[in-house]
Protein backbone atom coordinates (compact mmCIF):
# COMPACT_ATOMS: atom_id res chain seq x y z
CA UNK A 1 0.00 0.00 0.00
CA UNK A 2 1.59 3.81 -1.43
CA UNK A 3 0.30 7.05 0.65
CA UNK A 4 0.65 10.64 -0.87
CA UNK A 5 3.61 12.73 0.59
CA UNK A 6 1.76 15.66 -0.63
CA UNK A 7 -0.03 17.19 2.44
CA UNK A 8 -3.81 17.62 1.95
CA UNK A 9 -4.37 21.60 0.51
CA UNK A 10 -8.16 22.85 0.60
CA UNK A 11 -9.66 22.60 -3.15
CA UNK A 12 -9.76 26.75 -4.52
CA UNK A 13 -13.32 28.18 -3.51
CA UNK A 14 -15.91 29.17 -5.89
CA UNK A 15 -14.80 32.40 -6.63
CA UNK A 16 -18.34 34.26 -5.44
CA UNK A 17 -16.71 32.69 -2.26
CA UNK A 18 -13.09 34.13 -2.71
CA UNK A 19 -12.68 37.24 -0.81
CA UNK A 20 -10.11 38.79 -3.09
CA UNK A 21 -12.28 38.16 -6.58
CA UNK A 22 -15.16 39.97 -4.30
CA UNK A 23 -12.93 42.56 -3.77
CA UNK A 24 -12.02 43.15 -7.18
CA UNK A 25 -15.71 42.76 -8.48
CA UNK A 26 -16.77 45.00 -5.65
CA UNK A 27 -13.88 47.54 -6.68
CA UNK A 28 -15.04 48.02 -9.90
CA UNK A 29 -18.49 48.09 -9.89
CA UNK A 30 -17.87 51.24 -7.43
CA UNK A 31 -15.72 52.70 -9.92
CA UNK A 32 -18.04 52.07 -12.81
CA UNK A 33 -21.04 53.64 -10.68
CA UNK A 34 -18.84 57.21 -9.96
CA UNK A 35 -18.18 57.08 -13.63
CA UNK A 36 -21.84 57.15 -14.31
CA UNK A 37 -22.48 59.41 -11.60
CA UNK A 38 -20.16 62.07 -13.27
CA UNK A 39 -21.34 61.41 -17.19
CA UNK A 40 -24.67 61.73 -15.71
CA UNK A 41 -23.82 65.13 -14.12
CA UNK A 42 -21.66 66.15 -17.09
CA UNK A 43 -24.54 65.61 -19.60
CA UNK A 44 -27.28 66.88 -18.06
CA UNK A 45 -25.39 70.47 -17.47
CA UNK A 46 -24.43 70.12 -21.28
CA UNK A 47 -28.52 69.62 -21.95
CA UNK A 48 -29.61 72.50 -19.81
CA UNK A 49 -27.33 74.55 -21.16
CA UNK A 50 -27.79 73.63 -24.55
CA UNK A 51 -31.37 74.32 -23.48
CA UNK A 52 -30.57 77.74 -22.59
CA UNK A 53 -28.67 78.58 -26.06
CA UNK A 54 -25.47 78.83 -23.76
CA UNK A 55 -22.38 77.59 -26.05
CA UNK A 56 -20.07 75.14 -24.32
CA UNK A 57 -16.36 75.36 -25.22
CA UNK A 58 -12.99 77.16 -24.44
CA UNK A 59 -13.92 79.41 -27.61
CA UNK A 60 -14.40 82.49 -25.26
CA UNK A 61 -11.38 82.66 -23.87
CA UNK A 62 -10.45 84.49 -27.39
CA UNK A 63 -13.25 87.01 -27.36
CA UNK A 64 -12.29 90.12 -26.55
CA UNK A 65 -13.31 91.42 -22.69
CA UNK A 66 -14.11 94.82 -22.88
CA UNK A 67 -13.40 96.02 -19.46
CA UNK A 68 -10.95 97.38 -17.42
CA UNK A 69 -8.30 96.06 -14.66
CA UNK A 70 -7.22 98.11 -12.11
CA UNK A 71 -4.04 96.63 -11.49
CA UNK A 72 -1.70 94.29 -13.88
CA UNK A 73 1.65 92.80 -13.84
CA UNK A 74 1.49 92.29 -17.16
CA UNK A 75 0.50 94.58 -20.49
CA UNK A 76 -3.59 94.72 -20.49
CA UNK A 77 -6.27 97.06 -21.31
CA UNK A 78 -10.17 96.74 -22.56
CA UNK A 79 -9.00 95.43 -26.54
CA UNK A 80 -7.47 92.17 -25.02
CA UNK A 81 -8.83 89.31 -24.59
CA UNK A 82 -10.85 87.08 -21.81
CA UNK A 83 -7.59 85.25 -21.67
CA UNK A 84 -5.43 87.64 -20.99
CA UNK A 85 -7.69 88.44 -18.30
CA UNK A 86 -6.91 85.10 -16.60
CA UNK A 87 -3.78 85.51 -16.94
CA UNK A 88 -3.66 89.22 -15.24
CA UNK A 89 -5.61 87.13 -12.30
CA UNK A 90 -3.74 84.41 -12.00
CA UNK A 91 -0.23 86.41 -11.55
CA UNK A 92 -2.37 88.83 -8.83
CA UNK A 93 -3.23 85.86 -6.86
CA UNK A 94 0.74 84.33 -6.93
CA UNK A 95 1.94 88.00 -6.43
CA UNK A 96 -0.27 87.90 -3.13
CA UNK A 97 -0.04 84.86 -1.87
CA UNK A 98 3.82 84.47 -3.09
CA UNK A 99 4.32 87.73 -0.59
CA UNK A 100 2.00 87.12 2.39
CA UNK A 101 3.96 83.31 2.47
CA UNK A 102 7.26 85.48 2.87
CA UNK A 103 5.85 88.11 5.18
CA UNK A 104 3.74 85.83 7.22
CA UNK A 105 6.83 83.13 7.75
CA UNK A 106 8.90 85.94 8.99
CA UNK A 107 6.41 87.41 11.16
CA UNK A 108 5.20 84.01 12.43
CA UNK A 109 9.03 83.16 13.13
CA UNK A 110 9.60 86.41 15.60
CA UNK A 111 6.79 86.36 17.22
CA UNK A 112 6.46 82.58 17.57
CA UNK A 113 10.56 82.95 18.94
CA UNK A 114 9.52 86.20 21.13
CA UNK A 115 6.36 84.08 22.33
CA UNK A 116 9.17 82.18 24.44
CA UNK A 117 11.34 84.98 25.56
CA UNK A 118 12.35 85.30 29.41
CA UNK A 119 11.13 88.90 29.18
CA UNK A 120 8.08 89.31 30.56
CA UNK A 121 6.89 92.20 28.22
CA UNK A 122 7.91 90.49 24.82
CA UNK A 123 6.25 87.28 26.13
CA UNK A 124 2.81 88.86 27.08
CA UNK A 125 2.85 91.37 23.53
CA UNK A 126 3.41 88.05 21.38
CA UNK A 127 0.55 86.51 23.54
CA UNK A 128 -1.31 89.30 22.78
CA UNK A 129 -0.87 89.42 19.26
CA UNK A 130 -1.31 86.13 18.61
CA UNK A 131 -4.86 85.78 20.25
CA UNK A 132 -5.80 89.29 19.28
CA UNK A 133 -5.85 88.26 15.37
CA UNK A 134 -5.59 84.49 15.55
CA UNK A 135 -9.38 84.75 17.14
CA UNK A 136 -10.65 87.56 14.16
CA UNK A 137 -12.54 86.28 11.33
CA UNK A 138 -10.07 86.55 8.33
CA UNK A 139 -12.78 88.70 6.13
CA UNK A 140 -13.55 91.27 9.30
CA UNK A 141 -9.54 92.33 9.04
CA UNK A 142 -9.54 92.20 5.52
CA UNK A 143 -12.45 95.20 6.27
CA UNK A 144 -10.59 96.46 8.91
CA UNK A 145 -7.31 97.32 6.54
CA UNK A 146 -9.08 98.41 3.92
CA UNK A 147 -11.98 100.77 5.17
CA UNK A 148 -11.21 101.77 8.45
CA UNK A 149 -7.03 102.01 8.14
CA UNK A 150 -5.90 102.38 4.31
CA UNK A 151 -9.57 104.20 3.58
CA UNK A 152 -8.57 106.55 6.67
CA UNK A 153 -5.70 107.69 4.70
CA UNK A 154 -5.50 111.37 2.84
CA UNK A 155 -6.20 112.04 -0.76
CA UNK A 156 -3.64 113.00 -3.23
CA UNK A 157 -3.17 116.35 -2.68
CA UNK A 158 -3.09 115.80 0.95
CA UNK A 159 -0.77 112.59 0.49
CA UNK A 160 2.08 111.72 3.24
CA UNK A 161 5.32 113.08 0.98
CA UNK A 162 8.73 110.71 1.75
CA UNK A 163 11.01 113.42 -0.18
CA UNK A 164 9.34 113.82 -2.81
CA UNK A 165 9.91 110.68 -4.69
CA UNK A 166 7.07 108.49 -2.62
CA UNK A 167 3.62 108.99 -1.90
CA UNK A 168 0.73 107.78 0.63
CA UNK A 169 -2.76 108.42 0.01
CA UNK A 170 -6.16 106.82 0.07
CA UNK A 171 -5.22 105.85 -3.91
CA UNK A 172 -2.40 103.85 -2.42
CA UNK A 173 1.61 103.74 -2.38
CA UNK A 174 3.07 105.54 -5.21
CA UNK A 175 7.09 104.65 -5.74
CA UNK A 176 9.63 105.34 -8.12
CA UNK A 177 9.95 102.91 -11.17
CA UNK A 178 12.94 101.94 -12.57
CA UNK A 179 13.25 102.44 -16.16
CA UNK A 180 15.85 99.31 -17.45
CA UNK A 181 18.30 100.66 -20.33
CA UNK A 182 20.77 98.68 -22.66
CA UNK A 183 23.48 97.40 -20.69
CA UNK A 184 21.63 96.55 -17.69
CA UNK A 185 21.34 92.90 -18.14
CA UNK A 186 24.70 93.39 -17.01
CA UNK A 187 23.30 94.06 -13.76
CA UNK A 188 20.63 91.61 -13.15
CA UNK A 189 24.24 89.04 -14.41
CA UNK A 190 26.16 90.80 -11.40
CA UNK A 191 23.43 89.29 -9.18
CA UNK A 192 22.67 86.02 -10.63
CA UNK A 193 26.69 85.69 -10.09
CA UNK A 194 26.59 86.81 -6.39
CA UNK A 195 23.73 84.68 -5.56
CA UNK A 196 25.75 81.53 -7.03
CA UNK A 197 28.62 83.04 -5.65
CA UNK A 198 27.02 83.08 -1.98
CA UNK A 199 25.06 79.26 -1.79
CA UNK A 200 28.68 78.04 -3.02
CA UNK A 201 30.48 79.42 -0.23
CA UNK A 202 27.78 79.03 2.27
CA UNK A 203 27.76 74.73 1.23
CA UNK A 204 32.01 75.37 1.79
CA UNK A 205 32.07 76.95 4.90
CA UNK A 206 29.59 74.62 6.20
CA UNK A 207 31.41 71.68 5.01
CA UNK A 208 34.60 73.41 6.25
CA UNK A 209 33.19 74.05 10.36
CA UNK A 210 32.28 70.22 10.32
CA UNK A 211 35.67 69.03 9.53
CA UNK A 212 37.94 71.38 11.74
CA UNK A 213 35.36 73.39 14.12
CA UNK A 214 36.64 76.80 12.27
CA UNK A 215 33.90 79.62 11.24
CA UNK A 216 33.90 81.09 8.12
CA UNK A 217 31.93 84.74 7.99
CA UNK A 218 30.01 84.03 5.42
CA UNK A 219 26.85 86.63 5.78
CA UNK A 220 29.28 89.96 6.02
CA UNK A 221 30.92 88.62 2.56
CA UNK A 222 27.54 88.10 1.26
CA UNK A 223 26.08 91.20 1.98
CA UNK A 224 29.23 92.90 0.08
CA UNK A 225 28.58 91.15 -2.91
CA UNK A 226 24.90 91.05 -3.24
CA UNK A 227 24.70 94.55 -3.71
CA UNK A 228 28.32 95.27 -4.96
CA UNK A 229 28.42 93.41 -7.78
CA UNK A 230 25.04 94.90 -9.71
CA UNK A 231 26.41 98.30 -8.53
CA UNK A 232 30.04 97.24 -10.21
CA UNK A 233 27.92 96.11 -13.36
CA UNK A 234 25.87 99.34 -13.25
CA UNK A 235 29.59 101.59 -13.20
CA UNK A 236 30.83 99.87 -15.76
CA UNK A 237 27.78 100.20 -18.28
CA UNK A 238 27.35 103.26 -17.85
CA UNK A 239 24.40 103.71 -15.29
CA UNK A 240 22.01 102.11 -17.74
CA UNK A 241 18.92 102.29 -15.41
CA UNK A 242 16.90 105.93 -14.56
CA UNK A 243 13.78 106.21 -12.75
CA UNK A 244 10.48 107.28 -13.23
CA UNK A 245 9.70 109.95 -10.47
CA UNK A 246 6.05 110.36 -9.19
CA UNK A 247 4.30 113.68 -9.24
CA UNK A 248 1.14 115.08 -8.76
CA UNK A 249 -0.93 115.96 -11.96
CA UNK A 250 -5.03 116.32 -11.41
CA UNK A 251 -6.63 114.59 -9.36
CA UNK A 252 -4.42 111.73 -8.84
CA UNK A 253 -0.53 110.79 -9.19
CA UNK A 254 1.60 110.63 -12.62
CA UNK A 255 4.37 108.12 -13.20
CA UNK A 256 5.49 105.37 -11.09
CA UNK A 257 4.56 102.27 -9.70
CA UNK A 258 1.16 102.15 -7.66
CA UNK A 259 0.34 99.64 -4.89
CA UNK A 260 -3.37 99.99 -4.97
CA UNK A 261 -5.40 100.05 -1.43
CA UNK A 262 -6.57 96.88 -1.90
CA UNK A 263 -3.52 95.14 -1.89
CA UNK A 264 -1.79 96.66 1.52
CA UNK A 265 -5.66 95.46 2.47
CA UNK A 266 -5.31 92.03 1.69
CA UNK A 267 -1.51 91.43 2.51
CA UNK A 268 -1.92 93.25 5.37
CA UNK A 269 -5.06 91.00 6.67
CA UNK A 270 -3.71 87.57 5.59
CA UNK A 271 0.22 88.08 6.74
CA UNK A 272 -0.75 88.81 10.44
CA UNK A 273 -3.74 86.63 10.55
CA UNK A 274 -1.74 83.80 9.29
CA UNK A 275 1.06 84.49 11.05
CA UNK A 276 -0.52 84.35 14.08
CA UNK A 277 -0.68 80.67 13.37
CA UNK A 278 2.38 80.27 12.40
CA UNK A 279 3.67 81.68 15.82
CA UNK A 280 2.34 78.78 17.81
CA UNK A 281 3.57 76.22 15.20
CA UNK A 282 6.93 77.49 15.71
CA UNK A 283 6.90 77.71 19.27
CA UNK A 284 5.12 74.27 19.46
CA UNK A 285 8.39 73.23 17.43
CA UNK A 286 10.68 74.78 19.99
CA UNK A 287 9.24 73.46 22.71
CA UNK A 288 9.19 69.81 21.46
CA UNK A 289 13.29 70.19 21.14
CA UNK A 290 14.74 68.31 24.61
CA UNK A 291 15.51 71.04 27.12
CA UNK A 292 19.27 69.24 27.33
CA UNK A 293 20.00 70.07 23.87
CA UNK A 294 19.98 73.54 25.09
CA UNK A 295 21.76 73.15 27.85
CA UNK A 296 24.89 71.28 26.03
CA UNK A 297 24.90 73.53 23.50
CA UNK A 298 25.01 76.53 26.48
CA UNK A 299 27.84 74.14 28.41
CA UNK A 300 30.02 74.24 25.28
CA UNK A 301 30.24 78.16 25.25
CA UNK A 302 27.93 79.18 22.13
CA UNK A 303 25.94 82.38 22.87
CA UNK A 304 22.47 82.04 23.59
CA UNK A 305 21.47 83.52 19.11
CA UNK A 306 23.76 80.50 18.54
CA UNK A 307 22.20 77.93 20.51
CA UNK A 308 19.07 78.86 18.75
CA UNK A 309 20.24 79.34 15.07
CA UNK A 310 21.94 75.99 15.00
CA UNK A 311 21.04 73.67 17.58
CA UNK A 312 17.31 74.51 18.26
CA UNK A 313 15.71 75.78 15.25
CA UNK A 314 17.23 73.01 12.56
CA UNK A 315 15.59 70.36 15.00
CA UNK A 316 12.49 71.97 15.40
CA UNK A 317 11.87 72.38 11.51
CA UNK A 318 10.84 68.08 11.50
CA UNK A 319 8.28 69.39 13.87
CA UNK A 320 7.52 72.56 12.45
CA UNK A 321 7.12 71.76 8.79
CA UNK A 322 3.95 69.63 8.04
CA UNK A 323 1.79 71.86 10.06
CA UNK A 324 3.14 75.07 8.26
CA UNK A 325 2.63 73.67 4.64
CA UNK A 326 -1.25 73.66 5.65
CA UNK A 327 -0.83 77.21 6.41
CA UNK A 328 0.93 77.78 3.41
CA UNK A 329 -2.38 76.05 1.83
CA UNK A 330 -4.67 78.44 3.84
CA UNK A 331 -3.18 81.34 2.92
CA UNK A 332 -3.54 80.56 -0.86
CA UNK A 333 -7.05 79.61 -0.81
CA UNK A 334 -7.76 82.64 1.56
CA UNK A 335 -6.77 85.04 -0.85
CA UNK A 336 -9.71 84.43 -3.01
CA UNK A 337 -11.89 86.81 -0.28
CA UNK A 338 -10.05 89.16 -2.08
CA UNK A 339 -13.01 89.97 -4.19
CA UNK A 340 -14.60 91.39 -0.78
CA UNK A 341 -12.84 94.56 -1.43
CA UNK A 342 -12.15 94.48 -5.03
CA UNK A 343 -8.73 93.17 -5.46
CA UNK A 344 -7.93 92.02 -9.12
CA UNK A 345 -7.41 88.41 -8.10
CA UNK A 346 -8.19 85.30 -10.30
CA UNK A 347 -11.65 85.27 -8.51
CA UNK A 348 -13.02 88.27 -8.92
CA UNK A 349 -11.29 88.88 -12.44
CA UNK A 350 -12.12 85.77 -14.10
CA UNK A 351 -14.85 83.89 -12.09
CA UNK A 352 -16.67 87.33 -11.46
CA UNK A 353 -16.45 90.03 -14.44
CA UNK A 354 -15.66 87.22 -17.05
CA UNK A 355 -17.92 84.48 -16.08
CA UNK A 356 -20.91 87.24 -15.38
CA UNK A 357 -20.35 88.60 -19.36
CA UNK A 358 -19.73 85.20 -20.87
CA UNK A 359 -22.05 83.00 -19.35
CA UNK A 360 -19.47 80.35 -18.88
CA UNK A 361 -19.77 78.73 -16.04
CA UNK A 362 -18.60 75.34 -16.18
CA UNK A 363 -15.70 76.24 -18.22
CA UNK A 364 -14.46 79.02 -15.55
CA UNK A 365 -15.35 77.42 -12.84
CA UNK A 366 -13.45 74.15 -13.56
CA UNK A 367 -10.57 76.44 -14.77
CA UNK A 368 -10.48 78.23 -11.80
CA UNK A 369 -10.72 75.06 -9.04
CA UNK A 370 -7.75 73.32 -11.44
CA UNK A 371 -5.75 76.69 -10.75
CA UNK A 372 -6.20 76.67 -6.99
CA UNK A 373 -5.70 72.92 -6.87
CA UNK A 374 -2.39 72.92 -8.80
CA UNK A 375 -1.04 75.93 -6.75
CA UNK A 376 -1.77 74.13 -3.46
CA UNK A 377 0.12 70.80 -5.10
CA UNK A 378 3.04 72.76 -6.35
CA UNK A 379 3.37 74.23 -2.54
CA UNK A 380 2.73 70.85 -1.45
CA UNK A 381 5.24 69.38 -3.06
CA UNK A 382 7.76 71.68 -2.49
CA UNK A 383 7.45 72.04 0.93
CA UNK A 384 7.44 67.89 1.08
CA UNK A 385 10.84 67.88 -0.72
CA UNK A 386 12.42 70.56 1.66
CA UNK A 387 10.70 68.37 4.22
CA UNK A 388 12.62 65.33 3.44
CA UNK A 389 16.06 67.14 3.32
CA UNK A 390 15.77 68.47 7.55
CA UNK A 391 14.45 64.98 8.09
CA UNK A 392 16.21 63.22 10.77
CA UNK A 393 18.37 60.61 8.59
CA UNK A 394 18.53 57.25 10.57
CA UNK A 395 22.14 55.22 9.37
Amino acid sequence: MTTDPRPLRPGRPKPWNDPRVRSVVFQILAIAGVAWIGYSLFQNTVNNMESRGITTGFGFLNETAGFGIIMSLIPYDETMSYGRTFLVGLANTLLVSGLGILLATIVGFIVGIARLSSNWLVAKVALGYIEIFRNIPLLLQIFFWYFAVLGALPGPRQAVNVGDIAFMSNRGIVLPKPIFEPGAWVMGAGLLVALAITVVLAVWARRRQAATGRIFPVLPISLVLIPGLPLLGYLLMGGPVSWDIPALGGFNFRGGITAIPELGALLLALTLYTASFIAEIVRSGIVSVSSGQTEAALALGLPARRVLRLVVIPQALRVIIPPLTSQYLNLTKNSSLAVAIGYPDLVNVFMGTTLNQTGQAVEIVAITMAVYLTISLAISLLMNLYNRAVALKER
